[in-house]
């Protein structure tokens, strides 16, 4: 009901349309900590938290809502299905070398259909386990998009809740080619809803997930091009590590399009193949045929509609949560973790570990837990795979000075010592 006064007379409406928002909202329950996104980080936090015997929420859009699911990007979009993707591509490798050890058989046969179906089943599997996870330790779970409305209070499916502490960790999601007809590319998160394997397939980027997409495509059999915008992949690796993977990239049968800038990308509608158009140095090149382009140019967080706003949460001009090195926000008692803060690194482990030691922090009597963010190991599951811990060179020069020794050794794998030398691919391009 509205009223009116007109006139001097008192008149009611009714508006059945307008829904009336009231900070005045009766809280449904109190918990100790409720966390924002069932991520790896989330969850981590979440399941810790509890062992203390807090009372915790754990609230997750889940995918009937557009979100990840249980799990996060990690188990439902990134490292799980990755690894998987990244197994199968192994075997796919080892066929090639397999009668150098001894076997012989006929032409081996790949069913992508088979693969994506165990995959997919692995995952939901997994799902349903951290949601039994979540209940027998006593962690609360809602479904729903979640939003901060005042202090300490979240609310969800209209129902609000109050909590001592509160953790975001909403993740993020892949950033979008922003170019004439990048709608016609698919992300890397879709990359695991293909239902067939690209004859041929285009991926843009030359970052991890760019160079693993590429390394997977290639071996299964896809004719694959990856488009980078400077000379080499990983820039934010070693400059060893860059070397060596482009030049592996390239050994491997990789078409690597260097110093290309993405101009648009455009469908032919008669046989719905895709064209990449870039420019470099000045010159305008086409590349035709393509059943799939898939972007990987970096991420973004998932903050933009979640309340920030309305508690005061700061955050950095894309969106990451400013956080301290003990996770704190610029609120008191609320908190992130995982890949929407500035700490720098988008890992899983990185997240879980972060999660863990806050929650030791304000449950488990540890009032300097925190996660040292200085020798974060990291792998790229590139073919070879890549592993790294502390400071890439150039990092350990700009913090102690031209006196820093590198050590360099080059060597043959024993796997490969026994088999006939892989064939060099010459189709590096250069611009």
């Amino acid at each position: 009901m509205f009223c009116l006064l007109y006139n001097n007379n008192l008149r009611i409406r009714s508006f059945s349309n307008i829904r009336f928002f009231s900070s005045q909202k009766s809280v449904k329950e109190k918990y100790d900590l409720i966390v924002i996104g069932g991520g790896s980080g989330g969850l981590a936090t979440a399941r810790r938290a509890s062992g203390y015997k807090a009372k915790v929420l754990l609230i997750e859009a889940g995918r009937e809502n557009d979100g990840m699911g249980l799990g996060g990007t990690c188990v439902n979009f990134g490292c799980v299905p990755k690894k998987v993707m990244f197994n199968a591509a192994l075997h796919a490798e080892m066929l090639h070398t397999a009668k150098d050890y001894g076997f012989s058989f006929d032409t081996p046969t790949f069913d992508w259909a088979v693969l994506k179906k165990k995959r997919d089943e692995f995952i939901f599997r997994l799902n349903g386990i951290y949601k039994k996870n979540l209940s027998n330790d006593g962690v609360d779970l809602v479904e729903g998009r979640a939003k901060l409305i005042q202090d300490k209070k979240v609310e969800v499916n209209g129902v609000v809740y109050e909590g001592e502490h509160i953790v975001i960790s909403v993740g993020g999601k892949p950033e979008t080619l922003k170019v004439p007809g990048g709608t016609y590319s698919t992300s890397s998160d879709d990359f695991f809803k293909f239902e067939n394997l690209p004859k041929k397939v285009g991926i843009i980027g030359a970052g991890y997930i760019a160079v693993e997409l590429a390394g997977v495509l290639n071996k299964l059999g896809s004719e694959t091009f990856l488009f980078i915008r400077k000379s080499e992949v990983l820039r934010n690796f070693d400059s060893i590590i860059q070397q060596s993977v482009t030049n592996e990239l390239t050994k491997n049968g990789i078409n690597l399009i260097t110093n290309s800038i993405v101009k648009n990308i455009t469908l032919n509608e008669k046989n719905l193949l895709k064209s990449i158009k870039i420019i470099s140095n000045s010159n305008e090149i086409e590349f035709e045929g393509f059943n799939e382009i898939i972007t990987a140019i970096g991420r973004v967080p998932l903050t933009s509609n979640i309340g920030l706003e309305n508690v005061g949460v700061e955050v950095d001009v894309k969106g990451f949560v400013k956080v301290d090195k003990f996770q704190n926000t610029s609120v008191k008692g609320i908190y992130a973790v995982g890949d929407i803060t500035t700490n720098g690194w988008e890992l899983t482990p990185v997240a879980i570990a972060s999660g863990r030691r806050l929650a030791d922090r304000l449950f488990g009597g540890l009032p300097n837990a925190r996660l040292d963010f200085d020798k974060i190991p990291s792998v790229v599951f590139s073919h070879p795979t890549v592993g790294s811990i502390g400071y890439s060179e150039q990092k350990a020069i700009e913090k102690f000075g031209n006196n820093v020794k590198v050590y360099n050794a080059t060597f043959t794998d024993l796997y490969y010592s026994i088999t006939e030398p892989r064939k060099l691919y010459f189709n590096f391009f250069f611009f």
